[in-house]
């Protein structure tokens, strides 16, 4: 499942309603770090929009400094083209800001029906679609109790999780179908005061009375306004409750539906690894708003720099390949090994893996997938999950090493997400974490980036911390070409910047821990370090 955390209302937020280069130049100094002050001033859009590019010394914002890796050490080189693999739910290849930057199989003739390269994929001219016309998927644990009660342990932990989601799914369609009802008539009710639909915060400040009905209306507004995540207008707050119950309903309709078959329509079986003619070359899907997550993946990469329009993603010199291999619902793990071996074999020297689920029955292929990548050089940069789990007490897939035990290579390197508040809730919230199983840290809330149809959005997750650093990794294999994959794994943990902040975790701050004890590195990673590290690596002067 695409990892993608949603700006939510929260569901307690129900019972507040109802009561209502040069040998010159040198790295940021890591031990000044834990002294930049603390940012207290709300973002500017025009900063939310940037954040991950930031400097935290300069801007006192956790970004990876990348901005500041342009202006003082790239400006005027020229570095070589480095392929991105994105497996993801499909990207929008037409978008304005994409579709510069697009990997193209020169030795594939487009729309001639012919493998004219031989590589088993017919007309695959951007990608490969291993899902076909597929979209919705049952989750993993669902799909192992429409396979019968064998006596087994994951069985038996599939049937008990089954049991809590979908109590928790209908619960929560049913709490935000309620809220909206409440928040929709109170609306109805200022809107009539005011005489107009659409009013602003001040504008409801302003509504006076002793009309009781008018009271409870003004108070809920206000409440659900202050509780909407930065919303500033009743019609986003309806918009995100909307969106909310669309998810629940999702939920129910396929990935917890056990009368549901989603794999029905691509055509081949999901349990037999040497069963692989099938898919096609559509990277986008058959239905361009499902490649949402993929497309705002793409974007936060590679997105065309300094074009005047949308965003900047962070390498350039990328080109984009795009394997649809996620549907809406856990991945299946035939697809991704298949996925990881295709962007291999057609030239990806980094690939973006932003899903994971805790259930694999293959899980096999994906670690030989992983190793296969391993011996040709590519590097794998994975999202850690969203769950606020420690992952070294629990596995989530894919994954180089299981029950921690050691890596099976070392070209994996798993992402957690910051927030863009330096200090001691910069994890955000939802983040997975591990001493052992997390490698690293990077902006992964309230990210911009591209969406299907020439569209723009924030989106949050370790979905989004991901491809930050899959977009560092470029920037690394480009301006150092060199360097390994394992090379670049290590300077990418080797660089960052530390802290000694104990921070909260799963946002409860009840529950702290050092910076230095959720991840391996202990770091949050940093493009402007990063690259005089591989500068100092590719020259031999520092040895990692």
């Amino acid at each position: 499942m695409n990892y993608t955390k949603s700006f939510l209302l929260p569901v307690s937020a129900a019972v507040l309603l109802a009561g209502c280069g040069s040998s010159a130049i040198v790295s940021t100094p890591i031990e000044n770090i834990d002294a930049v002050p603390l940012k207290v001033a709300e973002l500017s859009e025009a900063q939310y929009k940037t954040w991950p590019h930031a400097d935290l010394l300069t801007d006192t914002i956790p970004g990876m400094s990348v901005s500041k890796a342009y202006d003082e050490l790239l400006k005027g080189r020229k570095g070589v083209k480095v392929v991105v693999g994105v497996v993801d739910s499909g990207v929008d290849i037409e978008h304005e800001d994409l579709k510069d930057v697009l990997w193209t199989n020169k030795k594939e003739i487009p729309g001639n029906g012919i493998d004219d390269d031989g590589n088993g994929f017919i007309d695959d001219i951007h990608g490969w679609n291993f899902l076909g016309d597929a979209v919705h998927e049952n989750l993993e644990y669902v799909r192992i109790l429409k396979k019968g009660d064998d006596g087994s342990e994951v069985y038996k932990n599939a049937k008990a999780e089954y049991d809590k989601e979908l109590a928790e799914a209908m619960g929560n369609k049913e709490e935000y179908e309620r809220i909206l009802q409440m928040v929709s008539e109170a609306d109805k009710v200022i809107s009539e005061v005011l005489k107009k639909d659409n009013y602003t915060k001040e504008e409801l400040d302003k509504v006076e009375g002793s009309n009781l009905e008018i009271v409870k209306s003004k108070s809920l507004i206000n409440n659900v306004l202050s509780m909407g995540g930065g919303k500033s207008s009743v019609e986003e707050v309806k918009k995100e409750l909307k969106d909310a119950i669309t998810y629940f309903s999702g939920q129910l309709n396929y990935n917890l539906n056990l009368d549901f078959d989603g794999r029905a329509v691509v055509g081949d079986n999901p349990d037999d690894i040497e069963d692989t003619d099938y898919g096609n070359a559509n990277v986008i899907g058959p239905d361009k708003d499902e490649a949402k997550h993929g497309t705002h993946v793409a974007g936060i990469i590679a997105a065309t720099r300094n074009n005047g329009i949308g965003m900047d993603g962070v390498a350039n010199n990328v080109e984009i390949m795009a394997v649809r291999a996620v549907p809406d619902g856990d991945e299946y793990d035939k697809d991704i090994a298949l996925a990881i071996r295709y962007a291999v074999d057609n030239g990806a020297k980094v690939i973006n893996t932003s899903f994971g689920k805790y259930y694999s029955p293959h899980v096999e292929w994906v670690r030989d997938a992983i190793k296969y990548a391993a011996e040709h050089d590519v590097l794998i940069v994975n999202a850690a999950g969203n769950e606020s789990k420690d992952l070294d007490k629990t596995n989530v897939y894919p994954n180089d090493a299981l029950d921690n035990e050691p890596e099976i290579a070392d070209n994996f390197i798993t992402i957690g997400a910051l927030d863009y508040t330096y200090g001691p809730e910069m994890i955000a919230r939802f983040s997975n974490y591990g001493k052992i199983n997390v490698d690293v840290f990077a902006p992964g809330t309230k990210i911009w980036s591209t969406t299907p149809k020439n569209t723009y959005e924030f989106l949050q997750g370790t979905s989004m911390a991901s491809p930050e650093v899959a977009g560092v990794a470029a920037l690394i294999r480009s301006y150092y070409p060199d360097l390994t994959a394992s090379q670049v794994k290590k300077i990418i943990m080797h660089s960052g910047l530390s802290s000694n902040t104990n921070v909260v975790l799963g946002g409860d701050k009840d529950t702290k821990k050092p910076f230095s004890e959720v991840s391996r590195s202990g770091k949050m990673v940093n493009a402007y370090n990063a690259i005089i590290t591989a500068d100092r690596v590719s020259r031999n002067k520092l040895s990692l």
